[in-house]
């Protein structure tokens, strides 16, 4: 990866949801401008916050998907990301920042 580019694969919870009353409802249904989080899979030399493993949260519509030996990943800029869950916790951290 260059530059501030990460390499991220959609959480197989970004499929298919179900309502409280338990009606499925396609991925592909219009919604409002909804978020959709991912797994960091490769990280470029500049991004700072971001580690391999993370959890990002980004606006689908700001995407560019890519196939990478069969499998599909979206690259994204480390700027267009709206919050990180990293695993990793330091004293007095969450673990989710914004």
């Amino acid at each position: 990866m260059l530059h501030d580019r990460l390499l991220v694969r959609l959480d197989a919870e970004a499929g298919d949801r179900r309502s409280t009353g338990g009606i499925v409802i396609p991925a592909t249904a219009a919604m409002g401008r909804r978020l959709s989080w991912a797994r960091v899979e490769a990280v470029g030399a500049q991004v700072r916050s971001v580690e391999v493993g993370d959890r990002v949260l980004f606006d689908p519509d700001d995407r560019a998907e890519v196939e990478v030996r069969g499998d599909s990943y979206i690259l994204l800029r480390e700027r267009d990301l709206h919050a990180v869950a990293a695993e990793r916790l330091e004293e007095g951290q969450t673990g989710l920042y914004l």
